[in-house]
């Protein structure tokens, strides 16, 4: 039995589902359940000649034989869900709690104008009304719903159930630790805590019950909207560099600096991370497009690798290579 939590180590777009992708077709866990805030995080996953871009569905649908869950500390809304669902063919096996929130059009109304919207520059998705309501107790949830009946169960008692039975769950984190409401920059932040205890919270797994940690972070930083970033680059100096690039959700440009060793090493106290995924170990380093053996990285690129984890203290077990989920070093054992 292996619980396995995977969280975002700066400010999201880390390559998260890049990663869990790959735990979920190479360990085959029986669960991929999902925490977070709501759609307002979106992962995409490239797997063969495919681009998936999700916002509700975990991102470990591409091994058909793991149930995927939603947890119930997560907002939802059920036309991204459906949608999802039908567009990549995954009925049957997609389940959310009955205690998800759901986002209603007035969420939705809300999150596009005033100061979500102008000053902490929110998603539009509802997300942040509806934890808010949430939190009031005044949001409806899953289980008011009865046309939601069908793919709603005990996620959190499932859960149990599989690891009563020796199986293996992988759990899904969104966003990024520095984007939680608790220890993110606020008000620069999401609206809950996104960090590997809040995660846990979300889908109902005590702290006893995880065994591993895994903490994604990018070879360089990347933040979308607004918000404090040490040392960031001008934007012609990040398209110099190759870093340019847009996040999934909004489509919005992400401000980039190099890699924080400061802020990675407050990441794996605050997530109690045991290992380290390093995501786009390619564009740092063009000469390691898609090697998926140690041994044959650039002198260059183990350099880095081993500053990372000298600097941080914990092992890097996964690198990304390239953008598919095949693009991969594994170095778990």
């Amino acid at each position: 039995m292996v619980v396995t939590v995977v969280v975002g180590g700066f400010f999201g777009d880390e390559g998260k589902g890049k990663v869990i992708s790959h735990l979920a077709r190479v360990d085959k866990p029986d669960i991929v359940v999902r925490g977070g805030a709501g759609p307002n995080a979106g992962h995409t996953i490239r797997s063969g000649n495919n681009t998936y871009k999700v916002r509700m569905l975990p991102c470990g649908f591409l091994n058909k034989s793991s149930r995927v869950m939603i947890g119930p500390g997560v907002v939802i809304n059920p036309t991204v869900l459906y949608d999802e669902i039908k567009k990549f063919g995954v009925g049957g096996r997609v389940f959310v709690d009955r205690n998800c929130g759901i986002i209603e059009q007035s969420h939705l109304d809300m999150d596009t104008r005033g100061e979500l919207k102008d000053k902490i520059g929110s998603t539009g998705s509802g997300t942040g009304p509806a934890n808010a309501d949430r939190a009031m107790r005044t949001l409806k949830l899953v289980h008011d719903l009865e046309e939601m009946e069908t793919i709603t169960l005990d996620v959190p008692g499932e859960i149990d159930a599989v690891v009563r039975a020796g199986g293996d769950v992988l759990v899904e984190g969104t966003q990024g630790t520095f984007l939680s409401l608790w220890h993110g920059t606020y008000p620069y932040v999401t609206s809950k805590d996104v960090t590997a205890s809040g995660i846990c919270a979300d889908v109902g797994i005590g702290p006893t019950t995880v065994d591993n940690v895994i903490m994604v972070v990018k070879a360089f930083v990347t933040r979308v909207g607004t918000g404090p970033l040490d040392n960031e680059l001008s934007p012609q100096e990040t398209v110099r560099r190759g870093w340019a690039e847009r996040g999934t959700v909004t489509n919005r440009t992400r401000r980039a600096a190099e890699f924080d060793y400061d802020l990675g090493r407050r990441a794996v106290m605050l997530n109690g991370a045991d290992q380290l995924a390093l995501t786009k170990l390619d564009i740092l380093f063009p000469e390691c497009s898609k090697v998926t053996s140690y041994d044959i990285l650039s002198t260059e690129a183990r350099l880095f690798i081993k500053t990372i984890e000298r600097k941080l203290g914990i092992p890097v077990t996964i690198i990304g290579t390239g953008p598919e989920d095949t693009s991969v070093i594994d170095r778990r054992g």
